[in-house]
C-alpha cells in the first residue's frame, strides 16, 4: 500500500510540475511581448525627447544668426544627435534650418516688382535653407525648393523667392500668423529608429520635431 500511495504521489508531482510549466509557457507568450513593448516604449520616448532637444537647440542657434552653412557649425548639430547616427551629410536622420518671410509690398519693390506683378506677394516664402545629415531623407514640411536656387550660405536671390511658387513655405501661414516682412527661424529634426522596428506590429519607426523662432 505504501509503495502504492508513493507512486500516486510521485505521478501527482510530475502532473502538478507538467501543470505549472504549461502555465508558465501562456504566461509567457503575454508576459514577453509586454516587456518589449515596454522597452520599445522607453527608447522611443527617449528619442522622441533627443529629437525635440535637437531642434530647439539647433533653431535657437539659428535664430541667433550661427552661420550653419559652414561645416565646423554643422558639427555642433552633429554632436547634438549623439547615438542618433547621424553624419553631417549622411546617416539616418536630417536637420533642416529654413527662414520664412513673409513678403509684403517693401519686400516686392525692393525685389523691382509691383504688388500686382509679384507672384509671392502676400505669401511666406523660404529665403534660405539649410540641411544637415542625409538630405534624402524625409522632406521638411515646407518643402525644398530645388537646391540650385540657393548659393554657398545656402540662400536664395529675391529674383526666386519673390516668384517661384515652389520658394513658398507650404501651409506656413496656417501655422504662424505674420506680418509683411517678418522673418521667422525654423528648425526641424527628423530621425528613423529602425533598431526600434518590430516586423508585422512596428515599421518604419521614427522621431520628427519642429521649432519656431
Amino acid at each position: 500500500m505504501k509503495r502504492i500511495g508513493a507512486h500516486k504521489n510521485l505521478a501527482r508531482g510530475r502532473a502538478e510540475r507538467g501543470n505549472t510549466l504549461i502555465e508558465f509557457a501562456l504566461v509567457t507568450i503575454f508576459l514577453v511581448p509586454m516587456f518589449l513593448g515596454t522597452v520599445n516604449i522607453g527608447m522611443s520616448l527617449s528619442r522622441s525627447i533627443q529629437t525635440s532637444q535637437i531642434s530647439r537647440d539647433a533653431g535657437h542657434m539659428y535664430a541667433r544668426y550661427v552661420d550653419f552653412s559652414e561645416a565646423q557649425n554643422q558639427e555642433i548639430i552633429v554632436r547634438l544627435a549623439s547615438g542618433m547616427r547621424m553624419g553631417r551629410t549622411s546617416g539616418q536622420g536630417k536637420v533642416v534650418l529654413s527662414r520664412v518671410m513673409y513678403v509684403g509690398t517693401l519686400e516686392c519693390a525692393s525685389g523691382g516688382f509691383e504688388e500686382h506683378e509679384c507672384p509671392n506677394f502676400g505669401r511666406p516664402v523660404i529665403t534660405q535653407q539649410i540641411i544637415v545629415g542625409d538630405a534624402a531623407k524625409r522632406e521638411s514640411k515646407l518643402g525644398e525648393p530645388p537646391a540650385n536656387l540657393f548659393n554657398s550660405k545656402g540662400e536664395m536671390s529675391p529674383d526666386d523667392y519673390l516668384v517661384r511658387s515652389d520658394a513658398q513655405a507650404a501651409g506656413f501661414d496656417n501655422i504662424l500668423a505674420m506680418q509683411p516682412g517678418e522673418l521667422a527661424y525654423v528648425s526641424e529634426a527628423y530621425f528613423e529608429s529602425p533598431e526600434l522596428d518590430f516586423p508585422g506590429f512596428l515599421e518604419n519607426t521614427s522621431n520628427y520635431a519642429r521649432t519656431i523662432f
